[in-house]
């Protein structure tokens, strides 16, 4: 009898070492597969958005563009940069800048180094929650070059500055996703260069 209670004593504490092993195992594998199926959103890399964020779905349509004509001197408008040591002034074509009927803001930018040399460029941009821009064209020797290029966010670009401003602070209204009337971005423009001077661009 006392031979039979021991062995059912044993097999009892076996049983509940089996169990406590598989409760073991379960947690184990069971926060790795959750784990894992949470790294998936922090480890993979971020999805590219969608070519002008997904416009088939709420019906936006990119308008027809033609090219600007070439800046002159004199319609150029400044546009400080949110930067304490600028590595070039920044223009904007105030003559030619155009708010589309597709609600596209065009414009001709004008960057010039130090030195004088100028880069020219013909682009866009919409007043979306975080700012989306397309080049149309490069600028050279007093004419325009088309390019073929897609609207890209400017969300994660920290490192274009100027865009950004005029997205944030010049070209939209803040808040309300949409274009400013065309006085109101050149006002918004000079008063920043009054604001800031010419303060970080040194002549070389």
């Amino acid at each position: 009898m006392a031979v039979l209670i021991v062995e059912i004593q044993i097999q009892v504490t076996i049983k509940m070492r089996s169990f406590a092993l598989i409760l073991l195992l379960s947690a184990l594998f069971g926060s790795t597969a959750f784990a894992r199926s949470e790294r998936q959103f922090v480890d993979e890399a971020e999805p590219p958005a969608p070519s002008a964020l997904d416009d088939k779905k709420w019906g936006w349509k990119e308008g027809a563009t033609s090219l600007p004509p070439w800046p002159k001197d004199g319609d150029l408008v400044e546009v400080m940069v949110d930067d304490p040591a600028p590595r070039f002034r920044a223009y904007i074509d105030g003559r030619n800048l155009r708010i589309g009927s597709d609600e596209a803001i065009r414009y001709t930018l004008v960057l010039e180094s130090r030195t004088g040399a100028r880069n020219v460029s013909f682009e866009g941009l919409r007043c979306t929650p975080s700012g989306i821009y397309k080049i149309y064209a490069y600028g050279t020797n007093g004419r325009f070059e088309k390019v073929d290029n897609e609207w890209q966010s400017l969300h994660g670009q920290g490192h274009d500055k100027l865009r950004a401003d005029l997205h944030h602070h010049i070209l939209c209204v803040p808040r309300k996703l949409e274009p400013r009337p065309k006085k109101d971005m050149i006002r918004a423009m000079r008063s920043r260069t009054t604001l800031k001077g010419n303060s970080g661009f040194m002549t070389e």
